[in-house]
Protein backbone atom coordinates (compact mmCIF):
# COMPACT_ATOMS: atom_id res chain seq x y z
CA UNK A 1 0.00 0.00 0.00
CA UNK A 2 1.00 3.45 -0.97
CA UNK A 3 2.47 5.89 2.06
CA UNK A 4 0.30 9.02 1.67
CA UNK A 5 1.99 12.33 1.20
CA UNK A 6 1.17 13.61 4.40
CA UNK A 7 3.06 10.41 5.87
CA UNK A 8 6.01 10.81 3.78
CA UNK A 9 6.56 14.52 4.33
CA UNK A 10 6.66 13.83 8.15
CA UNK A 11 9.27 11.21 7.63
CA UNK A 12 11.02 13.63 5.33
CA UNK A 13 10.69 16.02 8.01
CA UNK A 14 11.83 13.85 10.66
CA UNK A 15 15.29 12.50 8.55
CA UNK A 16 15.96 16.35 7.99
CA UNK A 17 15.71 17.09 11.82
CA UNK A 18 17.88 14.28 12.55
CA UNK A 19 20.79 14.92 9.76
CA UNK A 20 20.57 18.67 9.61
CA UNK A 21 20.73 18.28 5.88
CA UNK A 22 20.04 15.67 3.72
CA UNK A 23 20.54 15.59 -0.32
CA UNK A 24 16.95 15.22 -2.03
CA UNK A 25 18.66 12.19 -3.76
CA UNK A 26 19.75 10.32 -1.04
CA UNK A 27 15.49 11.08 0.40
CA UNK A 28 14.15 9.75 -2.66
CA UNK A 29 16.46 6.10 -1.92
CA UNK A 30 15.34 6.13 1.21
CA UNK A 31 11.88 6.50 0.76
CA UNK A 32 11.21 4.82 -2.47
CA UNK A 33 10.18 7.48 -4.71
CA UNK A 34 11.20 9.49 -7.69
CA UNK A 35 13.15 12.86 -6.97
CA UNK A 36 10.77 14.70 -8.43
CA UNK A 37 8.25 13.42 -5.47
CA UNK A 38 10.66 14.42 -3.23
CA UNK A 39 11.31 17.50 -4.67
CA UNK A 40 7.67 18.39 -4.38
CA UNK A 41 7.19 17.26 -0.89
CA UNK A 42 10.47 19.19 -0.13
CA UNK A 43 9.07 22.49 -1.85
CA UNK A 44 5.58 21.94 0.31
CA UNK A 45 7.07 21.54 3.69
CA UNK A 46 8.97 24.66 2.82
CA UNK A 47 6.18 26.35 1.91
CA UNK A 48 5.05 25.27 5.61
CA UNK A 49 8.52 26.57 7.48
CA UNK A 50 8.78 22.72 8.29
CA UNK A 51 12.25 22.53 6.38
CA UNK A 52 14.46 24.97 4.48
CA UNK A 53 15.03 24.30 0.49
CA UNK A 54 18.75 24.23 -0.73
CA UNK A 55 20.25 23.64 -3.95
CA UNK A 56 19.51 19.69 -4.04
CA UNK A 57 19.46 19.23 -0.80
CA UNK A 58 16.37 19.82 2.34
CA UNK A 59 18.17 22.30 4.96
CA UNK A 60 16.81 21.76 9.17
CA UNK A 61 15.11 25.26 10.65
CA UNK A 62 17.94 24.32 13.28
CA UNK A 63 21.25 26.40 11.39
CA UNK A 64 23.60 25.05 14.17
CA UNK A 65 22.65 21.51 13.42
CA UNK A 66 22.54 21.81 10.22
CA UNK A 67 25.75 23.80 9.97
CA UNK A 68 27.77 20.64 12.46
CA UNK A 69 26.40 18.16 9.80
CA UNK A 70 27.62 19.95 6.99
CA UNK A 71 30.91 20.00 8.44
CA UNK A 72 31.14 16.62 9.39
CA UNK A 73 29.99 14.81 5.86
CA UNK A 74 32.80 15.60 4.38
CA UNK A 75 30.46 17.55 1.68
CA UNK A 76 33.51 20.01 0.78
CA UNK A 77 34.16 21.91 -2.63
CA UNK A 78 37.33 23.79 -2.91
CA UNK A 79 38.34 26.56 -4.38
CA UNK A 80 41.91 27.44 -5.57
CA UNK A 81 43.40 31.22 -5.82
CA UNK A 82 46.62 33.27 -6.41
CA UNK A 83 48.14 34.67 -3.77
CA UNK A 84 47.83 38.04 -2.78
CA UNK A 85 44.77 38.35 -5.53
CA UNK A 86 41.94 41.08 -3.34
CA UNK A 87 40.39 41.15 -6.38
CA UNK A 88 38.95 37.91 -5.94
CA UNK A 89 37.76 38.45 -2.13
CA UNK A 90 34.64 39.38 -3.01
CA UNK A 91 34.48 36.44 -5.29
CA UNK A 92 35.23 34.15 -2.64
CA UNK A 93 32.70 35.50 0.30
CA UNK A 94 29.94 34.92 -2.29
CA UNK A 95 31.18 31.66 -3.35
CA UNK A 96 30.87 30.55 0.51
CA UNK A 97 28.03 31.96 1.02
CA UNK A 98 25.71 30.10 -2.15
CA UNK A 99 28.25 26.81 -1.03
CA UNK A 100 26.59 26.87 3.00
CA UNK A 101 23.08 27.60 1.62
CA UNK A 102 23.65 24.32 0.00
CA UNK A 103 24.59 22.29 2.66
CA UNK A 104 28.44 22.71 1.17
CA UNK A 105 31.96 23.65 3.05
CA UNK A 106 33.99 25.84 0.48
CA UNK A 107 37.61 25.40 1.43
CA UNK A 108 39.69 27.69 -0.11
CA UNK A 109 43.35 27.10 -1.00
CA UNK A 110 45.99 29.99 -2.29
CA UNK A 111 48.45 29.28 -5.26
CA UNK A 112 51.40 30.40 -4.13
CA UNK A 113 53.37 33.31 -6.42
CA UNK A 114 55.87 30.31 -7.81
CA UNK A 115 55.84 27.23 -11.03
CA UNK A 116 53.15 24.28 -10.57
CA UNK A 117 51.56 26.18 -7.76
CA UNK A 118 48.32 25.64 -8.98
CA UNK A 119 49.11 21.88 -9.52
CA UNK A 120 49.94 21.76 -5.88
CA UNK A 121 47.07 23.27 -4.69
CA UNK A 122 44.40 21.29 -6.39
CA UNK A 123 46.53 18.30 -4.74
CA UNK A 124 45.73 19.66 -1.48
CA UNK A 125 42.25 20.09 -2.04
CA UNK A 126 41.68 16.81 -3.57
CA UNK A 127 43.20 14.63 -0.97
CA UNK A 128 41.49 16.94 1.48
CA UNK A 129 38.04 15.20 -0.09
CA UNK A 130 36.70 18.27 -2.51
CA UNK A 131 34.21 16.93 -4.69
CA UNK A 132 34.30 19.65 -7.04
CA UNK A 133 36.72 22.88 -7.48
CA UNK A 134 36.62 26.52 -8.37
CA UNK A 135 40.27 27.69 -10.22
CA UNK A 136 41.31 30.62 -10.77
CA UNK A 137 44.72 29.71 -12.51
CA UNK A 138 47.67 32.74 -12.04
CA UNK A 139 48.05 31.93 -16.36
CA UNK A 140 50.93 34.96 -16.12
CA UNK A 141 51.34 33.72 -19.60
CA UNK A 142 49.98 31.83 -22.55
CA UNK A 143 52.28 29.66 -22.61
CA UNK A 144 51.87 29.29 -18.81
CA UNK A 145 48.36 28.67 -19.44
CA UNK A 146 48.88 26.49 -22.35
CA UNK A 147 51.34 24.04 -19.76
CA UNK A 148 48.62 23.46 -16.96
CA UNK A 149 46.04 22.14 -19.94
CA UNK A 150 46.82 18.41 -19.64
CA UNK A 151 47.09 18.03 -16.28
CA UNK A 152 43.49 20.40 -15.81
CA UNK A 153 41.79 18.02 -18.03
CA UNK A 154 42.96 14.72 -16.40
CA UNK A 155 40.82 15.71 -13.35
CA UNK A 156 38.10 13.57 -12.59
CA UNK A 157 36.29 15.99 -10.32
CA UNK A 158 33.80 18.93 -11.85
CA UNK A 159 36.19 22.01 -12.91
CA UNK A 160 34.64 25.79 -13.35
CA UNK A 161 37.25 28.02 -13.94
CA UNK A 162 37.01 31.74 -12.49
CA UNK A 163 37.68 34.98 -14.10
CA UNK A 164 39.45 32.69 -16.77
CA UNK A 165 38.44 31.18 -19.78
CA UNK A 166 40.51 29.43 -22.01
CA UNK A 167 41.29 29.69 -25.91
CA UNK A 168 39.21 28.27 -28.00
CA UNK A 169 40.03 24.71 -29.27
CA UNK A 170 42.23 24.08 -26.80
CA UNK A 171 41.57 21.09 -24.24
CA UNK A 172 40.19 23.22 -22.03
CA UNK A 173 37.43 25.43 -24.12
CA UNK A 174 34.97 22.57 -22.63
CA UNK A 175 34.86 23.71 -19.31
CA UNK A 176 32.37 25.96 -17.61
CA UNK A 177 33.65 28.68 -16.84
CA UNK A 178 32.43 32.59 -15.76
CA UNK A 179 34.38 35.57 -16.01
CA UNK A 180 33.68 39.41 -15.99
CA UNK A 181 33.23 40.98 -19.63
CA UNK A 182 36.32 42.93 -19.73
CA UNK A 183 36.16 44.57 -22.91
CA UNK A 184 32.52 46.06 -22.05
CA UNK A 185 34.67 47.52 -18.94
CA UNK A 186 37.20 48.93 -21.18
CA UNK A 187 34.11 50.01 -23.51
CA UNK A 188 32.31 51.88 -20.03
CA UNK A 189 35.81 53.56 -19.15
CA UNK A 190 36.29 55.32 -22.79
CA UNK A 191 32.83 56.06 -23.15
CA UNK A 192 32.79 57.55 -19.77
CA UNK A 193 36.12 59.63 -20.86
CA UNK A 194 35.20 60.57 -24.40
CA UNK A 195 32.31 62.25 -22.83
CA UNK A 196 33.85 64.28 -20.77
CA UNK A 197 35.61 65.42 -23.98
CA UNK A 198 38.84 63.69 -23.60
CA UNK A 199 40.49 62.55 -26.97
CA UNK A 200 43.64 61.48 -26.15
CA UNK A 201 43.82 58.42 -23.68
CA UNK A 202 47.02 56.60 -22.49
CA UNK A 203 46.30 52.94 -20.59
CA UNK A 204 48.94 51.86 -17.99
CA UNK A 205 48.44 48.11 -17.05
CA UNK A 206 50.42 44.77 -16.37
CA UNK A 207 51.01 42.09 -18.60
CA UNK A 208 51.15 39.44 -16.11
CA UNK A 209 47.66 37.89 -16.02
CA UNK A 210 44.44 37.17 -18.70
CA UNK A 211 42.59 40.08 -17.62
CA UNK A 212 45.18 42.70 -17.87
CA UNK A 213 46.34 40.95 -21.56
CA UNK A 214 42.17 41.27 -22.29
CA UNK A 215 42.31 44.63 -21.10
CA UNK A 216 45.78 45.59 -23.30
CA UNK A 217 44.23 44.30 -26.68
CA UNK A 218 40.08 45.90 -26.67
CA UNK A 219 42.28 49.06 -25.37
CA UNK A 220 43.92 48.93 -28.53
CA UNK A 221 41.01 47.63 -30.87
CA UNK A 222 38.57 50.19 -29.52
CA UNK A 223 40.87 53.34 -29.71
CA UNK A 224 42.10 52.63 -32.49
CA UNK A 225 38.05 51.65 -34.10
CA UNK A 226 36.85 55.47 -32.78
CA UNK A 227 39.99 57.10 -34.00
CA UNK A 228 41.31 58.25 -30.59
CA UNK A 229 44.29 55.68 -30.54
CA UNK A 230 46.97 57.22 -32.56
CA UNK A 231 49.76 57.79 -30.22
CA UNK A 232 48.90 56.86 -27.61
CA UNK A 233 50.51 53.58 -26.29
CA UNK A 234 49.79 51.15 -23.87
CA UNK A 235 52.31 50.69 -21.15
CA UNK A 236 53.55 49.02 -18.12
CA UNK A 237 52.58 50.23 -14.88
CA UNK A 238 54.67 47.49 -12.65
CA UNK A 239 55.99 43.97 -13.07
CA UNK A 240 55.15 41.79 -15.66
CA UNK A 241 55.58 37.78 -16.14
CA UNK A 242 58.97 36.04 -16.09
CA UNK A 243 61.35 34.25 -14.47
CA UNK A 244 61.06 36.23 -11.61
CA UNK A 245 57.57 38.22 -11.07
CA UNK A 246 58.36 40.25 -8.60
CA UNK A 247 61.63 41.79 -10.71
CA UNK A 248 61.22 45.32 -12.49
CA UNK A 249 59.95 44.83 -16.08
CA UNK A 250 62.70 46.67 -18.22
CA UNK A 251 59.36 47.82 -20.93
CA UNK A 252 57.70 49.71 -18.23
CA UNK A 253 57.63 53.42 -18.75
CA UNK A 254 57.13 56.59 -16.73
CA UNK A 255 53.33 57.33 -16.67
CA UNK A 256 53.90 61.12 -16.37
CA UNK A 257 56.45 61.33 -18.92
CA UNK A 258 53.93 59.27 -21.14
CA UNK A 259 50.92 61.91 -20.48
CA UNK A 260 53.34 64.44 -21.05
CA UNK A 261 55.34 63.01 -24.76
CA UNK A 262 51.71 62.35 -26.26
CA UNK A 263 49.86 64.90 -24.71
CA UNK A 264 47.09 62.84 -23.34
CA UNK A 265 44.51 64.31 -20.80
CA UNK A 266 43.17 60.99 -19.60
CA UNK A 267 44.42 57.07 -18.70
CA UNK A 268 42.73 53.97 -17.67
CA UNK A 269 44.88 52.34 -15.16
CA UNK A 270 44.44 48.67 -14.26
CA UNK A 271 44.50 47.41 -11.73
CA UNK A 272 42.94 50.12 -8.90
CA UNK A 273 45.89 49.15 -6.19
CA UNK A 274 48.44 49.94 -8.99
CA UNK A 275 46.10 53.28 -10.20
CA UNK A 276 46.38 54.32 -5.93
CA UNK A 277 50.22 54.26 -6.39
CA UNK A 278 50.61 55.53 -9.98
CA UNK A 279 48.28 59.00 -9.19
CA UNK A 280 50.75 59.24 -6.09
CA UNK A 281 53.68 59.57 -8.78
CA UNK A 282 51.79 62.15 -10.53
CA UNK A 283 51.44 64.20 -8.32
CA UNK A 284 55.26 64.00 -7.23
CA UNK A 285 56.01 64.74 -10.96
CA UNK A 286 53.27 67.79 -10.57
CA UNK A 287 50.34 65.83 -12.23
CA UNK A 288 47.14 67.40 -10.52
CA UNK A 289 44.55 64.59 -10.90
CA UNK A 290 42.24 65.69 -12.52
CA UNK A 291 42.88 68.96 -13.13
CA UNK A 292 45.52 68.10 -15.56
CA UNK A 293 44.75 64.37 -16.42
CA UNK A 294 41.66 62.20 -15.29
CA UNK A 295 41.81 58.59 -14.29
CA UNK A 296 40.05 55.99 -14.32
CA UNK A 297 40.86 52.61 -12.35
CA UNK A 298 39.75 48.94 -13.13
CA UNK A 299 38.43 46.66 -9.89
CA UNK A 300 36.89 48.46 -8.10
CA UNK A 301 38.72 46.98 -5.29
CA UNK A 302 40.19 49.47 -3.04
CA UNK A 303 39.57 52.89 -5.69
CA UNK A 304 37.62 54.97 -3.42
CA UNK A 305 40.51 54.94 -0.69
CA UNK A 306 43.11 56.87 -1.84
CA UNK A 307 43.31 60.51 -1.33
CA UNK A 308 41.67 60.77 -4.43
CA UNK A 309 38.72 59.11 -4.37
CA UNK A 310 38.83 57.64 -7.97
CA UNK A 311 36.38 56.67 -10.86
CA UNK A 312 36.50 53.14 -11.31
CA UNK A 313 35.25 50.15 -13.77
CA UNK A 314 33.34 47.68 -10.87
CA UNK A 315 33.47 44.11 -12.30
CA UNK A 316 30.30 42.01 -10.79
CA UNK A 317 32.93 39.92 -8.51
CA UNK A 318 30.37 38.84 -6.23
CA UNK A 319 28.36 37.54 -8.94
CA UNK A 320 30.81 35.93 -10.74
CA UNK A 321 31.56 33.63 -7.02
CA UNK A 322 27.97 32.99 -7.40
CA UNK A 323 27.68 31.88 -10.40
CA UNK A 324 30.95 30.04 -10.56
CA UNK A 325 29.21 28.07 -7.67
CA UNK A 326 26.06 27.47 -9.27
CA UNK A 327 27.72 25.92 -12.59
CA UNK A 328 29.60 23.50 -9.72
CA UNK A 329 26.18 22.85 -8.00
CA UNK A 330 24.46 21.93 -11.21
CA UNK A 331 27.40 19.89 -12.55
CA UNK A 332 27.60 18.27 -8.70
CA UNK A 333 23.75 17.24 -9.53
CA UNK A 334 23.97 15.68 -12.28
CA UNK A 335 26.95 13.32 -11.50
CA UNK A 336 24.93 12.13 -8.24
CA UNK A 337 21.63 11.79 -11.04
CA UNK A 338 24.39 10.10 -13.40
CA UNK A 339 23.17 12.30 -15.95
CA UNK A 340 25.24 13.90 -18.45
CA UNK A 341 25.83 17.52 -17.19
CA UNK A 342 24.96 19.17 -21.15
CA UNK A 343 26.44 21.34 -22.70
CA UNK A 344 29.14 23.82 -21.17
CA UNK A 345 28.42 27.15 -19.78
CA UNK A 346 31.15 30.07 -20.28
CA UNK A 347 29.42 33.37 -18.78
CA UNK A 348 30.48 36.98 -18.98
CA UNK A 349 28.84 39.45 -16.53
CA UNK A 350 28.83 42.70 -17.35
CA UNK A 351 31.12 45.26 -14.83
CA UNK A 352 29.78 48.81 -14.23
CA UNK A 353 31.43 52.04 -13.85
CA UNK A 354 31.50 54.24 -10.83
CA UNK A 355 32.02 57.89 -11.19
CA UNK A 356 34.34 59.62 -8.66
CA UNK A 357 36.23 62.64 -8.50
CA UNK A 358 39.37 61.99 -10.39
CA UNK A 359 38.06 62.68 -13.81
CA UNK A 360 36.66 65.58 -14.97
CA UNK A 361 35.50 67.99 -18.37
CA UNK A 362 38.43 68.39 -20.52
CA UNK A 363 38.83 72.42 -20.17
Amino acid sequence: MRESARKRQARITDLVESRGIARITDLADELGVSVVTVRRDVEELARRGEVRRGHGVARSLQPMAAESTATGTGDTVGMVIPERNTYLTEAVQAAREAAEKAGLRLALHIAADEPDAERTAVRSALEAGARGLLLSPHWRTAAEAARDHSWLRALDVPVVLLERRPERGSSLYELDCVRSDHAYGVHLALVHLISLGHRRIVLAARDDSPTARVIRSEFAEQTAARGIGEGCTAILSSRTAGPDPRAADPRAVDLAETLRGTGATATLIHSDMDALVLVQRLREAGVEVPRDCSVVAYNDVVADMGQIALTAVAPPKAEVGRAALGLLLRQLDHAREGRWPGAARHLELLPGLVARDSTAPLT
